[in-house]
C-alpha cells in the first residue's frame, strides 16, 4: 500500500508557481527574440541595431532567424525525448522529477539573457552563431526543467479534481509569466538615454530572469517529491518509450492539434508588438497594455472552466477555444481595412481572445494527464515523463514554425528589397500573418475532433471504481 498522499490547495498553488518562472523565460525569448533582432522602422529611429541580417536571404522565402529556430527544432526532436528517458527512468532518491528541474533552473535563466547579448554591434556571422548556439543551449535547459515539471501534473493531480485545480493553477501563472515578460515594453524606454536602447532591454532581461530562477526554484525545495509520489522508474529506453507513446492513437490525435495551437498563441505573443507599433500605429506600451488587459479578463472565466469542464467535457471546450481564438485573429486582419482607430481594434481582440484563451491555457494539460493515465492503466508501465515531453515539443515545435511564419511573412508587401539586411514587417504582411494564424487555429479544432474523449475518460472511470 502506498504511503503518498494528495496535495493541499496551499501545495498545489506552490507546484504552480515554477510555471511561473519558466513561463516569464519563454516569453521573453517568444515575445523578444524577433522584437529585438527584427526590430521596426520606430525602434531604429530609437536607436536599435541591427545584429543579423532580416531579410529573405535562405533561398528567397526563410529569414536567419527562422533558419536558427529550425535548427534548434532538430536538436529539440533529440533532447526531448532523451529527457524525458532519463527522468522516466530515474532512480534517485528523491525523486524522479525534481532533481533535474533543480539542475536545469540556473542555467535556464541565465542563458535566455545571454541569447540577446550578442557580441558584435553591427550585423555579423559571429552575432548568428551566438544567437543560435545560446539558444540551443536555451532549449536543452527548457526541456531539462519543464519535461519533469510537467510529468509531474499527471502524478500530483491523483484525482479529476485535483488535475483540473493544477491545470487552472499553472495556466494561471504560464500567463501571467507572459504578461510579464512583457514588461520592458513599458520600463525599458527611461533607461535609452542613460545606457542605450540594447542594454535598456537587456537590464530587464536580467531582473526577469532573477524573478523567474527564484520561482522556478520555490516548488523543488518547497515540495518533497517522495511525499506524493512512488512511482516505479519505467525500464524502456528513449527509442522504446517515445515508440509507444506516439503508438497510443489519441494522444497522436491530440498533440498534432496542440501543435496548432501553440502556433496560433505564440503568433498572437510574438506578432502583438508589430500589430500594436506597425498595424494600429499605437505606442507600444499599448502592447503591455493589451496583454494585462486580456490576462486579466481571461483570469475571470477561469473559475467557470472546471464547471463547463464536468458539463461539455475537455474535447467540446478546446474546440470552442480553437475557434474563438481565430476569431480574434479574423479581427486582426481588419485592422487598416475596417474604418475603426488602432485602439478600438486592440479592445475587440482582447475581450474576444479572453475566454479561448482559459479554455485552451486551462484543459489541453489535463487531457495530457488523462491520456498519461489511460496509457499506464493499458501497459502497466507509468511514462508521464515522455507524455509530457512530447507535448513540450509540440509547444516549442509550434513556437518555432510559429517564429518561422511570422518572420518570413511579416515583411512581404515592404517597399524594401526583401533581401535586404535591415527589412522591418509591413503592414500587409502582419496581416497575412493574421490570417495564417486564422488557418491554424480552424487546423487545431479540426483535428482535435478526432480526439476519442470518451474511451480515455472509461478506461479510467472503470480502473477506479475497481479499486473502490
Amino acid at each position: 500500500m502506498s504511503n503518498t498522499r494528495r496535495l493541499t490547495k496551499k501545495e498545489m498553488r506552490i507546484f504552480a508557481v515554477g510555471q511561473l518562472g519558466w513561463s516569464i523565460l519563454g516569453g521573453i525569448i517568444n515575445t523578444w527574440l524577433v522584437t529585438f533582432y527584427l526590430p521596426t522602422k520606430d525602434s531604429v529611429a530609437a536607436g536599435a541595431k541591427f545584429y543579423v541580417p532580416t531579410g529573405l536571404i535562405i533561398l528567397g522565402v526563410l529569414t536567419i532567424l527562422g533558419l536558427i529556430t529550425f535548427i534548434c527544432r532538430l536538436f529539440d526532436a533529440v533532447t526531448d525525448p532523451w529527457i524525458a528517458s532519463l527522468s522516466d527512468r530515474s532512480k534517485n532518491p528523491k525523486g524522479r522529477r525534481i532533481p533535474f528541474m533543480r539542475i536545469a533552473a540556473v542555467p535556464f535563466a541565465v542563458i535566455t539573457v545571454l541569447v540577446f547579448c550578442a557580441p558584435v554591434q553591427t550585423i555579423s556571422t559571429i552575432n548568428i552563431i551566438w544567437i543560435l548556439v545560446f539558444l540551443i543551449l536555451f532549449y536543452l535547459f527548457m526541456t531539462m526543467y519543464c519535461t519533469p515539471y510537467n510529468a509531474l501534473i499527471s502524478e500530483f493531480g491523483k484525482t479529476q479534481e485535483d488535475r483540473m485545480y493544477i491545470s487552472t493553477a499553472i495556466s494561471l501563472t504560464f500567463f501571467f509569466g507572459t504578461l510579464i515578460a512583457y514588461i520592458p515594453f513599458v520600463l525599458a524606454g527611461p533607461l535609452q538615454g542613460l545606457v542605450g536602447y540594447g542594454w535598456s532591454y537587456r537590464i530587464w532581461f536580467i531582473v526577469l530572469a532573477i524573478v523567474a530562477l527564484i520561482c522556478m526554484l520555490i516548488p523543488t525545495f518547497k515540495l518533497n517529491e517522495k511525499d506524493f509520489v512512488d512511482a516505479k522508474p519505467s525500464e524502456s529506453n528513449a527509442i522504446k518509450s517515445l515508440a509507444a507513446t506516439f503508438k497510443n492513437k489519441d494522444f497522436l490525435k491530440f498533440s498534432t492539434s496542440d501543435i496548432a495551437y501553440w502556433i496560433g498563441l505564440t503568433l498572437f505573443q510574438t506578432g502583438l508588438p508589430f500589430f500594436v507599433k506597425v498595424s494600429m500605429h499605437l505606442d507600444e506600451l499599448y502592447t503591455m497594455v493589451f496583454m494585462g488587459a486580456m490576462t486579466v479578463l481571461s483570469a475571470c472565466f477561469y473559475p467557470f472552466v472546471s464547471r463547463l469542464v464536468r458539463k461539455f467535457g475537455k474535447k467540446k471546450l478546446v474546440i470552442i477555444g480553437f475557434l474563438g481564438l481565430a476569431l480574434a485573429y479574423v479581427f486582426t486582419v481588419l485592422i487598416g481595412i475596417l474604418p475603426l482607430p488602432g485602439i478600438v481594434f486592440g479592445v475587440i481582440i482582447v475581450v474576444i481572445a479572453a475566454f479561448p484563451m482559459a479554455l485552451l491555457g486551462i484543459i489541453p494539460q489535463s487531457i495530457v494527464a488523462d491520456v498519461a493515465e489511460e496509457d499506464s492503466i493499458n501497459t502497466g508501465e507509468k511514462r508521464e515523463g515522455m507524455f509530457f515531453a512530447a507535448r513540450t515539443f509540440a509547444m516549442k515545435l509550434g513556437q518555432s514554425i510559429a517564429m518561422l511564419v511570422f518572420t518570413s511573412l511579416a515583411v512581404l508587401g515592404t517597399t524594401q528589397d526583401i533581401t535586404s539586411n535591415d527589412l522591418t514587417a509591413s503592414e500587409t504582411g502582419l496581416r497575412i500573418v493574421a490570417i495564417v494564424a486564422v488557418v491554424f487555429c480552424c487546423l487545431g479544432a479540426l483535428l482535435l475532433s478526432f480526439y476519442n474523449e470518451k474511451k480515455v475518460m472509461k478506461t479510467i472511470n472503470d480502473a477506479h471504481k475497481d479499486l473502490q
